[in-house]
């Protein structure tokens, strides 16, 4: 546990000024009041009326029995040095650069990408300018846009599993190499967001090479409507760019043989309570929460309206990909391919 200091009070400082008077020791002071001795010398060393004596006439006061500590005068200086910063805050509220902060955290980037971006501020200053705000509207809306909008970390565990277990799924364990070592885009993690009651979902997916991300518009929370919802997200995309899809257990992806077949993707299942199988993915929909709130009815969502909220997420920087944004990762390794396919067509 650290250390806790509390500032000298005026008794304190008054039984000072009297012992000191008597030609007390700082030792003997400090025994008397329960204190550090450094903690009197310290005192007696800020707050120790010195302004008109000088060392010689210091010297004197102290052979008289006086050394011009004022409990009164020593107060007063420590509150005014209490209340006086010790230097200006990077981020006042009328700087340019906070006006820049404020204007990123509206464009839903976080502290951390923030700083990387802008180079002169770190991520602990902008949070620590953020909960700064007294209380009122505008903390309201700057607190909102962090990354967590919950007061607290919801635990771990949350009781026992009531959804259901399907058997004899391909486990994540079996999952190629290629998947695991994430060094090629295709590989794709999956879930569901759940809206108000559990009656509306939106399908997320997340490529594992490159942080993409994909949302697919869901008619229900059922089996069918996850086939046909994941199904209609993937059949834009090349089959180069379809290899693999890791899923938690839940019941939603019962039909994952007729989805594997329609899309031609190798499906595997993580195992039950391990999100961090799927880590890309549960941090993912920790970010989408930012423009799908708890207690949302995601129905009302349009896949127009997905497809923007994807793109936002996909023109951020992310420092896993040093500070590239998803869509810039993604797209550059796409290309490179096709132009390598395309110099090995031409050659033969």
């Amino acid at each position: 546990m650290g250390k806790h200091y509390e500032q000298l009070s005026a008794e304190e400082r008054a039984v000072i000024m009297l012992m000191r008077s008597t030609g007390a020791s700082v030792r003997a002071v400090a025994e008397q009041l329960s204190r550090s001795a450094s903690t009197i010398s310290r005192e007696l060393r800020r707050n120790g009326d010195r302004s008109a004596s000088g060392r010689s006439a210091l010297g004197r006061a102290r052979k008289a029995g006086d050394v011009g500590y004022d409990a009164t005068r020593a107060g007063h200086r420590a509150r005014r040095m209490r209340r006086k910063p010790r230097r200006l805050r990077k981020l006042c509220r009328s700087s340019p650069l906070w006006q820049q902060v404020v204007k990123c955290l509206r464009w839903r980037w976080s502290p951390e990408q923030i700083a990387a971006t802008l180079g002169c501020v770190s991520h602990e200053t902008i949070y620590s300018a953020i909960y700064a705000i007294p209380r009122g509207a505008l903390r309201r809306e700057l607190t909102v846009l962090l990354r967590q909008g919950r007061a607290q970390q919801r635990p771990r565990s949350r009781g026992e599993e009531r959804r259901g277990r399907m058997h004899d799924l391909p486990s994540i364990h079996v999952r190629p190499p290629a998947a695991n070592d994430r060094l090629l885009p295709g590989h794709w993690e999956g879930d569901f967001i759940k809206g108000a009651g559990n009656h509306s979902a939106v399908g997320t997916l997340v490529d594992r090479y490159s942080l993409f991300v994909m949302l697919a518009k869901m008619d229900g929370c059922s089996a069918a409507a996850a086939l046909t919802g994941f199904s209609t997200a993937f059949a834009p995309l090349d089959a180069s760019l379809k290899k693999t899809l890791t899923y938690d257990q839940g019941k939603e992806m019962a039909l994952h043989r007729r989805l594997a077949e329609s899309t031609g993707l190798a499906i595997y299942f993580a195992d039950p309570h391990s999100p961090w199988q799927r880590g890309i993915n549960e941090n993912t929909n920790g970010l989408l929460r930012q423009y799908l709130p708890r207690g949302t009815e995601l129905s009302q969502y349009s896949q127009r309206d997905l497809d923007r909220i994807a793109w936002s997420l996909n023109t951020r920087p992310r420092k896993s990909l040093g500070f590239k944004t998803p869509a810039e990762v993604f797209f550059t390794k796409c290309f490179d391919r096709t132009a390598q396919s395309t110099s090995i067509a031409l050659g033969s």
